[in-house]
């Protein structure tokens, strides 16, 4: 693999930390601005709604851009989001920053996974993206635990002024690392971009990654509450055992895209299959804190088992075009986080216990499945040659005259 996917690695290293670090900030941030929790965590909701703004708007303005020159760009406005970030006076600022801080994931993440892909052989391209995220996984492991540490003891501004340097150094590893001659400015255009996105096995690819990973976030949202009620650990046990869950993240990541090279859409089905299995047994597995602690590992392994294959399904549905579709997958990723958490939400409100959002995860990966499994056949329709689909229609007519002759 080339060195060049480091540079991606690193830039995803930056943008899963201050995607995740705020939630572990929250009481600080709450009390260095004299506003409640449940108001300081609109700023979660404040860069997710980034994302999913940011991510087709920028990559539809830097369509005809030569692909470095969009990913240098896109880290020097995370840099700025985070660097306004640490120096915000108040609430409101802060918000607007961390708004601000969201525009560039979600196209980095789509213009990045076409830079990858074109960086390897054919043979290679979900393992080539697999690497790009594991910068996402690892930072759940080591970048979140460090930097929430950071702002405990030098304050929430000094992990946002950390979290600008790493962005400083992924500008420097993109500049150094990718050569422009690997990432021209792409020849179709915006036109060409957008005439990708009114493909039918495009929308399908992008509904699988919100109801698929819908059912990650409506178990993931609430996992502190399963494992403080349910298996029993004290909350300052918490953080170690989200780091598990990275570690997990880690392992299902590598292992999808090595096997989506070889098997695709069975990588997918896999990966759905598991978290439908791994969520319905999270009630039984939550009775006993080495159990719990080993479902946390599980989920993280299923569930990213189907990035690699989401990300390349979306690209190559959309091959005329692929920034905008692959950057319009990562909203559909931030719409998931969105949506499972209020599903989650909703069953524990209605009283079904600390452990059914799992299970609410559980139908949200059973109805993935099916939705991946129309988009697989309205691929196989579309992807038959004339001459077999006028075969079938021909072998049919005769039938239906005799069907008519006889009535």
């Amino acid at each position: 693999m080339p060195l060049a996917l480091l540079a991606l690695a690193v830039g995803a290293f930056g943008l899963g930390t201050t995607e995740f670090v705020m939630m572990g900030l929250l009481p600080d941030v709450a009390d260095d601005l004299h506003i409640s929790i449940p108001t300081a965590g609109h700023l979660v909701s404040a860069y997710a709604l980034g994302v999913v703004i940011g991510a087709p708007l920028l990559a539809a303005l830097t369509a005809r851009l030569p692909r470095r020159t969009v990913l240098i760009s896109l880290m020097g406005l995370f840099v700025a989001g985070n660097a306004l970030s640490a120096l915000a006076p108040g609430y409101d600022s802060l918000l607007a920053a961390r708004f601000l801080s969201g525009l560039p994931h979600g196209a980095f993440f789509g213009v990045g996974a076409v830079v990858a892909t074109g960086l390897v052989a054919p043979e290679r391209k979900a393992r080539s993206v697999s690497l790009m995220f594991m910068g996402l996984t690892v930072a759940n492991i080591a970048g979140v635990p460090v930097a929430t540490l950071m702002g405990q003891h030098l304050g929430w501004r000094a992990t946002f002024l950390g979290v600008s340097l790493i962005g400083v150094a992924a500008m420097a590893a993109v500049y150094f690392l990718i050569h422009p001659t690997h990432t021209p400015a792409p020849a179709s255009g915006l036109r060409g971009e957008l005439t990708a996105l009114r493909s039918l096995p495009v929308w399908l690819a992008l509904a699988t990654t919100v109801v698929g990973f819908g059912a990650l976030f409506s178990a993931y949202s609430y996992i502190t509450p399963m494992l403080t009620h349910s298996a029993g650990y004290a909350e300052a046990s918490v953080t170690l055992l989200l780091a598990l869950f990275g570690v997990g993240a880690t392992i299902g990541n590598l292992v999808g895209g090595r096997l989506a090279d070889h098997a695709m859409r069975g990588t997918l089905f896999g990966g759905l299959a598991s978290m439908v299995a791994v969520l319905l047994l999270f009630p039984v597995l939550m009775r006993a804190e080495w159990s719990a602690a080993l479902a946390v590992v599980l989920l993280g392994i299923a569930a990213f088992i189907t990035g690699s294959p989401l990300q390349l399904m979306v690209m190559e549905r959309a091959a005329a075009g692929p920034s905008l579709a692959s950057s319009a997958n990562q909203a559909a990723f931030n719409l998931a986080n969105a949506g499972g958490a209020w599903i989650g939400g909703a069953a524990l409100a209605a009283g079904f216990g600390a452990t059914s959002p799992a299970l609410a995860g559980a139908a949200l990966a059973i109805l993935g499945l099916g939705v991946a499994a129309v988009a697989f056949a309205v691929d196989r329709r579309q992807s038959a040659p004339p001459a077999t689909r006028e075969r079938v229609i021909a072998s049919h007519v005769p039938e239906a005259v005799e069907t008519a002759h006889s009535s």
